[in-house]
C-alpha cells in the first residue's frame, strides 16, 4: 500500500538512475549503492523515493530506513544550495572547529541538518573531511576552506549567497 500511494504521488526516477537500480537490484548487497546513487541524482532521499525503492527492488522500507538512518551520511530531507561541512575531527577540533561550528550557527541562523529560510545554506558537523594539515577546515559542497579562523566565516558565507 505505502508504495502504491508513492507511485499516486508521482515519485518518478530518472532513466539513468533507473538503469542503476534494474542493474543493482539483483546483486547481494546492493542496497548502499541503490541509495547512494539516489542521494546522488536528488540530493537526499525522500520518505517517497524509499518507498519507491521498496517497490522496485523488493526490498522491505524498513530495511531501506534501517540504512538510510545508520549511516549519518544519508540525509532524508532536502539540504540548502550550499552545503557546509564543518570538520570534526581530531585535528581540527584541537584547533578550534567546534568555535567554526558555533559561529557558523550564528552567522546562519541554523543549527547542524537544518537549512536557512532561503535555502542556500545548510550545516553539517562531520567527522573529518581528510584535510588534517588544513585543520581547522570546513568545505561548501566541494570547496575546502582550511586554516580557518571565526573571523574568515562570513566572508566565506558571503561568496556562495549570489
Amino acid at each position: 500500500m505505502a508504495a502504491a500511494q508513492a507511485a499516486q504521488k508521482g515519485v518518478t526516477f530518472t532513466p539513468e538512475l533507473m538503469a542503476f537500480i534494474d542493474e543493482w537490484k539483483v546483486k547481494p548487497g546492493s542496497l548502499v549503492m541503490i541509495l547512494h546513487k539516489t542521494q546522488e541524482t536528488y540530493g537526499y532521499i525522500s520518505r517517497e523515493s524509499a518507498m519507491h525503492l521498496a517497490k522496485l527492488t523488493g526490498i522491505p522500507l524498513a530495511r531501506i530506513y534501517g540504512v538510510i538512518t545508520f549511516y549519518h551520511f544519508f540525509k532524508t530531507s532536502k539540504p540548502g544550495k550550499n552545503v557546509v561541512s564543518v570538520c570534526l575531527g581530531t585535528a581540527c577540533y584541537l584547533k578550534g572547529a567546534q568555535d567554526l561550528l558555533d559561529e557558523l550557527r550564528k552567522i546562519l541562523g541554523i543549527g547542524p541538518h537544518e537549512v536557512t529560510e532561503d535555502g542556500l545554506f545548510s550545516i553539517d558537523a562531520v567527522r573529518c573531511i581528510g584535510c588534517c594539515g588544513l585543520a581547522p577546515v570546513l568545505t561548501v559542497g566541494k570547496n575546502a576552506h582550511g586554516k580557518l579562523k571565526k573571523d574568515m566565516l562570513q566572508g566565506i558565507v558571503d561568496q556562495y549567497k549570489g
